[in-house]
């Protein structure tokens, strides 16, 4: 992903600028751009060719706000002044009305013009957390605006944990100042902004459950053909963690089970492999069982100790009396997000919240 911004494409952003900002040579972009083709600047990572780009812009750009916005805003004017170097033009343009506060409202719409050419869910979080009470009745403005590009930005720049983004510690402090804006767009006609919306509402869950459970039967109890599924997605992390609200909302109420133990295709793994197991399942019960499905890893730490990670199996109703067979095949490998340490694991079920058949395992390196 770092290639995403490369020579090439910092050579056509400034072909964008240098016709929109004419007389505007842009060397700074030109020499950035010839540098990272050398590799002088060795690899940088995608966040950090951004800032490189942004910081070139804010040499290359006239430093008045009006000014620069209106170069972008004229570069707009070309469908194909698109791409991921978006991101750090909207990160210039927050910087600069940072530096010039009386024009916070209108980089804030100038963010809004550029998202439909990428997307603004980034450069909008400095905005955010210099002044979030002022920013969040213009972004709740976006929730009825016909581009679905900026209807989804309303939502996806105010999650609280935006994958890739600063956090705002505004938007910590208070995770119940962005649910007007998600009551305005849980029925959303296009799947794109729905998706966002149930992202967002799982980020509530990691700051205040019982919150996100009241916000999620509020909706269910004024639903849309759409609304079961964003439910269900944004409340994917409370099932997992067996929040009760959570699962009574979803229907997984406690239930009379058995559950056999997980037979394993094997027990001494080495990586990269995976664990590959099946089991029993039978609803005990006089009438028909919905239920939720999971499965735990406890994870061997460094330091001996483990760790537990849910993950979801699947969802299913069982009859009366009914039993069924499911098995799963996890892959376990190295990833920069998760680090394994050989050693004993274990592996346990999770049904409708309460957790069955703990099996261990062992993981060679």
């Amino acid at each position: 992903m770092n290639e995403l911004i490369d020579e090439d494409a910092i050579g056509r952003l400034r072909g964008h600028l240098r016709s929109a900002g004419e007389g505007l040579a842009f060397a700074r972009l030109e020499q950035l751009g010839a540098q990272l083709g050398r590799g002088d600047l060795g690899d940088p990572s995608l966040r950090e060719r951004t800032d490189l780009v942004s910081a070139a812009l804010l040499v290359d750009l006239p430093s008045d706000y009006g000014a620069a916005s209106g170069i972008i805003r004229t570069a707009l004017d070309d469908p194909s002044f698109a791409g991921w170097t978006i991101w750090p033009v909207g990160e210039t343009v927050t910087t600069l009305a940072l530096a010039s506060p009386s024009h916070f409202d209108d980089a804030l719409g100038l963010l809004a013009e550029l998202t439909p050419r990428l997307t603004s869910e980034f450069s909008i979080r400095r905005l955010l957390e210099h002044d979030l009470e002022r920013a969040l009745p213009v972004v709740h403005g976006w929730t009825s605006h016909p581009n679905e590009h900026v209807r989804r930005l309303a939502s996806e720049g105010t999650r609280a944990f935006l994958p890739w983004a600063i956090r705002v510690r505004s938007l910590l402090a208070s995770p119940e100042a962005t649910v007007p804006i998600l009551d305005a767009l849980y029925r959303d006609e296009t799947d794109y902004v729905r998706r966002s919306v149930a992202n967002h509402l799982n980020d509530l869950a990691r700051q205040n459950p019982d919150l996100v459970v009241e916000v999620a039967g509020r909706w269910l109890a004024d639903p849309d053909e759409n609304t079961a599924w964003v439910v269900r997605h944004g409340l994917r992390t409370l099932v997992k963690k067996a929040h009760p609200g959570a699962l009574a909302l979803l229907g997984f109420t406690p239930v009379v089970v058995t559950v056999g133990a997980p037979v394993l295709e094997s027990t001494a793994i080495t990586l990269p492999g995976s664990l590959a197991f099946s089991f029993a399942l039978t609803n005990e019960g006089d009438v028909p069982a919905r239920l939720a499905v999971d499965y735990v890893v406890h994870f061997m730490k460094s330091n001996g100790s483990q760790a537990e990670k849910v993950f979801k199996l699947t969802s299913t109703t069982l009859a009366a009396g009914e039993s069924v067979t499911l098995s799963k095949r996890h892959a376990l490998r190295q990833m920069t997000t998760r680090v394994h340490y050989a050693g004993t694991h274990s592996l346990e079920l999770q049904i409708n919240g309460q957790r069955h058949t703990r099996t261990d395992f062992e993981l060679a390196l």
